[in-house]
């Protein structure tokens, strides 16, 4: 189950790329853009972290940060950063134990079959840490500019 907007998002600790402890609560005062994405170096995932990327300095102008989140570990997540030159935080959790409490671990189907997987979903949190938005991708062109527009 998704969290909802109002509520107070659910706090976390991750690994970044480079190992480093990354904490939700290490962003109070600036707005949150936490997104989800099934996996690293997939068409969709790339064309949605370059497209955050393209457009930093306008989230950075909103005071906002973006900080993705899969499954991937820290070595595919530094990989995966430093081909594309990405300028923003993605973490591992490779257990999924915070993919699932954000409600983004769900059954899937394609092409006929089903499996659990992360459902594309960026939420947006506000200075205080509560939840302000969530916006479920159905498709990755246009998601950033919704998402700054909701800013």
């Amino acid at each position: 189950m998704y969290l909802n907007k109002g509520e107070k998002a659910t706090e976390f600790a991750l690994a970044n790329k480079d190992g480093k402890t990354i904490k939700l609560s290490d962003y109070l005062g600036k707005k949150v853009i936490l997104y989800f994405y099934p996996k690293d170096n997939t068409p969709g995932c790339t064309k949605e972290a370059c497209s955050f990327n393209d457009n930093i300095v306008a989230f950075n102008e909103k005071n906002a940060v973006i900080l993705g989140i899969s499954k991937d570990t820290i070595d595919s997540h530094l990989s995966f950063s430093n081909e594309f030159g990405l300028n923003f935080e993605i973490l591992s959790d490779p257990d999924g134990k915070i993919i699932e409490e954000y409600g983004v671990w769900q059954l899937k189907k394609n092409y006929g079959k089903e499996y659990m997987g992360i459902v594309r979903t960026t939420y947006i949190i506000d200075e205080h840490g509560f939840v302000v938005d969530v916006i479920k991708v159905s498709k990755v062109d246009g998601h950033v500019e919704k998402v700054l527009d909701n800013l």
